[in-house]
This record gives C-alpha cells, structure tokens and sequence, in this order.
C-alpha cells in the first residue's frame, strides 16, 4: 500500500469511529431525513400471519399505513442504512461530492430502532434503503445481516420492504429475497441517456440485472409453493421501483412507455414517480422557478393506474404528437374528450371493458353495476348510489336509452361544462411540502398518523 493509499484509509477509518461514536437518535435524526424522498414504500400485498412465538404480523390488505399530503406512505419505519455514497449522482443529496453529515447504522442498531418503535406502536413495519458504503456486495451484506436478525434473532414477523444494490452478488440478493416481504430496485432515471448524463457510476443493464433476478425468483417460487406449501416464501409482494421525473428531459409519453415496459417485462406490482426536488446544485440540473413539477407527478401516477386496472395501454392516453398530459384533466378524462365516438355508452349494456373507460366510473363502481343490473335495469339515481361520479359520468353514458340532461355530443361543450363544475380547490398542490414525518412529532399518537392521499 502506497503512501495515498495508507492516508485514505487512515481518513476512511477516522470518519467511521467517528461517525460509530455518534448517538443512535442522532444517526436516527441524519438517516430517517436522508431517506424521505425514496417514495417506494407502499406496504400491502402480502399475508402472513403471526406464528404465536414471534412480534409482528402481516395481512394481505396491508399493514397499518397512511399516506403524507404529497403521496408519500409514512408508516412504515424509512431509513437509510447510511448515507454515505462512493458514486456522484448529480440529484442525490448523499453524492460522494456533496458536503453533508455522514451516518451509518449498524445492523444490531437497526434491529434495536424496529423493535423499539414497533412495541410503542409508532410503527408496524421497516422500510430500508441504502447508500453504496465501501462497494454494493459490503452494504447488500449488511442490509442481509440486518434483515436475517431481525427476523431470526428478534423474531420479528412484520412487514419488511428492502431495497436490492444494484451490482450486488446475486446470492446476496437472493438471500435477502427470502426474507423481506417486498424488494425494490431503482431505476433512478426514465431512460438510458439520463442515467448516463446525471448519474455516470451507474447503467441500465446493472440496474435491470437484480430486477430479473427477482422476478425469476418469485416465478420460480410460486411453482415451489404449489408443490411445497411449507417452503420459504420470496418476495411475496412483490417488487417495485422508482424513477424521478423532472430532472431529465424526457416527456409523458416516453415515462409512460418504460413504465408499461417494466410491468409487462419484469412483473413489477409498482412504478413509483417522484418529482425532482432540487437538493443541490449542478450545471446539469434543471431550475424549477415553479417548485418540483407536482401535478406532473399526480398525472403519472393517475396514469399509472389506468395501465394496472383499467386495461388502457400507454399509445392510447399519449403519443408523440401529443407526448405530455392535460393538466386540466386527469387522463382518463381526456382520453374521453379526444374520444367521443366512443360516447354515450348505454350502462345497462356496456361491457365491463368499456365501463372502464368513462369518466367518473371507477373499477369498484363498474363491477357493481355488472352485478346490480343482472336484477333490474339501472337509472342515474341507482348510479349515484353505487358510486358513480355523475357530474363527470352523465356527459358520457345514458340510462335505458336516455341521458341524464340534454347534452351536446361535443368536446368544447363537455369540456366547458367539465371546467365549470371542477373544485378549483384542487389546483392546490403548489401548497404540498416534501416534509417527512418525524417518530418525535407530537402528531404521532401511539399508531398510525391520519394523512390524505393525493390520489383519491
């Protein structure tokens, strides 16, 4: 060892006595604030029921959980392993190059914070992430070493969401497989040419690798569990992954592809979109003068959600001559407008499919309308009853051959009459601030804290 080498890792090994010395709810305070803009935190999707000898349980319609003002999922115990990075993301604010207070948990510290804040009630689950600390194979045997006593040691039978190291030995991802209940892998950036430009230490193809890894992982042990129903289970719900929108050119249209890509390829139970936040400053980043593109955000995620439940693909909502969403009406709602051949549809005789697609008719409302008129035919009061939206719905559907009011066929027209009737109140999502919820707040009653979804 040369004498650069020597005084490196002298540097190295000072940084890390100093930082093992720190108080534990100091390096709470430094990692649980690092990891507030992983939004991949969704907790259902799982079942799994306590064994009477361990702490902790999971049911498939998900764990105690609420959600921030800005969508973000809040129940969950989210930290950071550490913040200390060896790559240079320009968007990050743990990049090696960023001036910021360093913190690394230990794995029996982790397993200390879950535990404790899990028997006062402020959680029912972890959620963990990680910077790169030394190389990927260091922290992933970490992240599994933590893990493995969390559930072997302190029996802990609650709900884990890890995050799988890209460039990690896939041993150590498999392993860790086994014991979480949901793994996710970051895609970081939309495209290639982003990733390239903003994060140069890492590529598409390391970042593909572990998500195949997984999906494979849970193929294979579905087909074991149906012939061994004691057999360990993987990722059993599932994995997901995030991209950040904003901080790279490229368009609705293009977001919305490689989502529908990774769901059709790679099984992912989620994509989540988080807008840019601008934590540091680079020559390659873009300047929001407006804030972080918020409602953008909302658009995708509502998009999203016409992929996974209503059957639409992602050519039909968007395509390069029009490659960005309305941001007066959510995407379904446009579609519709740009669509009206389709429209009226007759609700005592449209199929399930084409139910789907009329604005104010959510997947719930739509099987109950398959069910209710099975005994009789259907009016607008029935509707309304069931659950349909109808001061968006009676522009698009008729009851026994009727429409609600006399109403013009027309995209103008329904799109006047649409602005009119909209609660301008919902335009306030300037107002959404990227705060994570603090265990030390005084909100926090001993459970889960109330918060409303963006997205209802």
């Amino acid at each position: 060892m040369n004498l650069i080498e020597t005084k490196s890792q002298n540097i190295f090994n000072c940084q890390t006595e100093t930082k093992n010395k720190m108080p534990l709810m100091e390096k709470l305070a430094v990692l649980s604030d690092a990891a507030k803009y992983d939004v991949a935190c969704t907790s259902s999707g799982v079942e799994r029921k306590g064994d009477g000898k361990g702490i902790g349980n999971c049911v498939s319609s998900g764990i105690c959980h609420s959600f921030s003002a800005d969508g973000r999922c809040i129940s969950l115990l989210k930290i950071l392993f550490t913040n200390e990075c060896i790559y240079d993301c320009k968007y990050c604010l743990n990049r090696v190059s960023n001036d910021v207070k360093r913190a690394s948990f230990t794995p029996d510290e982790v397993c200390e914070l879950t535990m404790n804040f899990y028997k006062r009630n402020y959680i029912e689950g972890l959620f963990l992430s990680s910077g790169i600390l030394k190389s990927p194979d260091y922290t992933m045997e970490l992240i599994y070493e933590t893990i493995f006593k969390l559930r072997t040691v302190h029996h802990f039978q609650g709900y884990i969401h890890v995050k799988a190291i890209p460039g990690a030995e896939k041993t150590l991802v498999a392993k860790t497989g086994f014991l979480a209940d949901r793994m996710s892998v970051n895609l970081e950036l939309p495209t290639a040419e982003g990733l390239k430009q903003l994060a140069p230490n890492k590529n598409r193809k390391t970042i593909l690798k572990p998500m195949r890894l997984i999906q494979n992982g849970i193929t294979s042990n579905k087909d074991e569990l149906t012939v061994y129903k004691s057999a360990p289970r993987f990722v059993p719900a599932g994995q997901s992954t995030q991209m950040i929108i904003g901080a790279t050119p490229e368009n609705d249209f293009q977001i919305m592809t490689v989502a529908q890509s990774l769901y059709q390829n790679f099984d992912l139970k989620r994509v989540f979109y988080s807008a840019f936040v601008p934590v540091t400053e680079d020559k390659n980043l873009p300047s929001l003068p407006g804030g972080p593109p918020l409602l953008r955000e909302h658009r995708l995620y509502q998009a999203d959600w016409l992929l996974r439940f209503y059957k639409f693909k992602a050519e039909e909502l968007l395509s390069e001559e029009t490659p960005n969403f309305n941001v007066l009406f959510d995407p379904k709602c446009n579609w519709a407008l740009k669509n009206l051949d389709v429209f009226p549809v007759e609700i005592n005789k449209a199929s399930y499919d084409i139910l789907l697609r009329v604005p104010g008719i959510g997947y719930q409302s739509a099987r109950r309308i398959m069910k209710a008129r099975k005994f009789a035919k259907l009016n607008f009061e029935d509707l309304k009853k069931i659950g349909v939206v109808l001061k968006r719905a009676l522009y698009f559907i008729t009851c026994n051959g009727k429409m609600m009011y006399a109403t013009k066929i027309e995209e103008d027209y329904i799109t006047r009459n649409l602005l009119e009737a909209m609660d301008k109140k919902s335009y306030g999502i300037g107002d959404i601030t990227y705060k994570q919820i603090s265990l030390f707040d005084t909100q926090i009653q001993g459970g889960c804290s109330s918060g409303n979804s963006l997205f209802m």
